[in-house]
């Protein structure tokens, strides 16, 4: 027996392969499926099945590329619907995998077609099970996902998974391994531990909902306080269930160098010219109308949150970064990439072609200047939970993922000296570049951001108790 987990970081996903006896299967696989392939190669396997947990919403699978590249069927849980060829499994039903054996358990909460699969070993004892987005080290998944066009509410499937956990999940063994499909940082939970596997046992005596008294307790936690899940999941969603085009065909496309006439061309055309250079590069100059999402952060997350899909995108990446961005892209569904430039941002500003910056500066420079400007505005990007655990007073709370709403823009004036900041940096840059596109430039961006700017001595703190309570 061969159990791999391949963890991808910046999204907090984790797919796995499994093998036995030169058969193999792998679960909820991302969208760039070549590590899959490689390590079956390498092992001299064959991927007889390809199993998908649910329909996921926080990024594209890899099951269609992976099913056309090794012929494997695609298994999902009772009450799948799609439009492409799937299994879709009976609750009980068993796979054989060499000497393994994988059983569905059909685990409705997250979603309605939401399956866990139990791996039981060579002598048919439970070994593992892979629990998707059902369990989670320390959490359960976010019940307020229902699918479009159905009457389901987030109490429904909050009372759903609570039936699920205690029937499928609670009764197995306290050694058996819990395996999920995202770990810390996920928005696919409220507040997922740090670890990405755990035991039933460790559960049980560690996660919030594995001990609510009764269903009631168990859906009034796993709903309060529950944040709006990023914009972009219904349409992750909706890809996964409907099909895309092959990851080559938008590589294809996307791995296109443009000359600086043919960017430009692209740019009286309203393409969103996205910047992937690290934040401390974009803010030192950059194409004028850039958005900065450097490839440092959680890239694929905030372009899903913050970048129209229906848009034509053109890249300016760090050189030999340019499939990586792509690939990262495609991850979360975006297939319309047009090219990158040539050359990137040295290419542009030698050809002498006007340029922008981002003026940095120090928290320590930001407090003297407090006492002494009456209009600046100190615009604080971090989620609200994470305003009101701490911030500087009279600092303005705006969400980086609220900044597209022009309603929101609006409230911003360009007469205002902004001095913007995130947690430490990363999204006061994306947020800034945001501004910038939208006309307002007296701005600047706090480097190290609240990290920094709470070591200073006189910087004056408070927190807002009614969010915290």
């Amino acid at each position: 027996m061969f159990i791999k987990q391949l963890y991808t970081n910046c999204l907090s996903e984790a797919a796995y392969y499994i093998e036995s006896n030169g058969e193999a299967a792998v679960i909820d696989p991302l969208r760039d499926i070549d590590a899959y392939l490689e390590l079956a190669a390498t092992r001299n396997a064959t991927i007889k099945y390809i199993f998908e947990t649910h329909f996921h919403a926080d990024f594209v699978s890899g099951h269609l590329d992976l099913a056309k590249a090794t012929g494997a069927p695609i298994v999902y849980g009772p009450g799948t619907l799609t439009k492409f060829p799937v299994h879709v499994a009976r609750d009980g039903e068993t796979f054989s995998i060499g000497a393994l054996t994988i059983k569905a358990l059909h685990t409705p909460g997250h979603t309605l077609e939401s399956t866990c699969y139990l791996l039981k070993d060579e002598q048919g004892k439970d070994h593992c099970i892979f629990t998707g987005d059902t369990l989670f080290v320390g959490d359960v998944g976010r019940p307020d996902l229902a699918q479009k066009g159905t009457e389901i509410t987030m109490t429904d499937l909050a009372g759903m998974m609570y039936e699920s956990l205690q029937t499928k999940i609670f009764p197995l063994a306290d050694e058996v391994i819990v395996y999920p499909a995202h770990g810390p940082g996920s928005s696919c939970g409220k507040n997922l531990g740090p670890n990405t596997h755990s035991t039933i046992g460790e559960e049980k005596q560690t996660n919030y909902a594995l001990k609510a008294a009764s269903k009631e307790e168990f859906i009034k936690e796993v709903t309060d306080g529950i944040q709006a899940p990023p914009s972009y999941f219904p349409i992750n969603a909706q890809i996964n269930k409907e099909g895309y085009d092959s990851l080559d065909a938008v590589l294809n496309e996307g791995l296109t160098p443009l000359s600086i006439k043919a960017f430009k061309q692209l740019q009286e055309e309203d393409v969103i010219v996205l910047d992937t250079r690290p934040a401390s590069l974009f803010t030192q100059g950059f194409v004028p109308g850039s958005i900065s999402i450097g490839l440092e952060g959680r890239f694929a997350e905030w372009a899903g949150s913050l970048l129209p899909f229906t848009v034509p995108i053109a890249l300016i990446t760090e050189a030999g970064k340019e499939k990586e961005t792509i690939v990262r892209l495609a991850r979360v569904g975006f297939a319309k990439i047009k090219g990158y430039l040539d050359g990137s941002y040295e290419g542009w500003k030698a050809a002498g072609e006007p340029i922008d910056m981002i003026i940095d500066v120090e928290a320590d420079e930001l407090m003297m200047d407090i006492p002494h400007d009456n209009n600046l505005v100190v615009l604080d990007v971090r989620r609200e939970t994470e305003f009101a655990e701490g911030h500087l007073k009279d600092a303005v709370n705006l969400p980086l993922n609220d900044l597209t709403d022009p309603a929101n823009m609006a409230n911003i004036e360009d007469t205002q000296n902004l001095y913007v900041h995130c947690a430490g940096g990363y999204r006061s840059v994306i947020a800034s570049s945001l501004l910038k596109r939208q006309g307002i430039h007296n701005l600047r961006n706090i480097v190290g951001g609240w990290a920094k700017i709470k070591e200073q001595e006189k910087a004056e703190v408070v927190k807002e108790t009614s969010v915290l309570n």
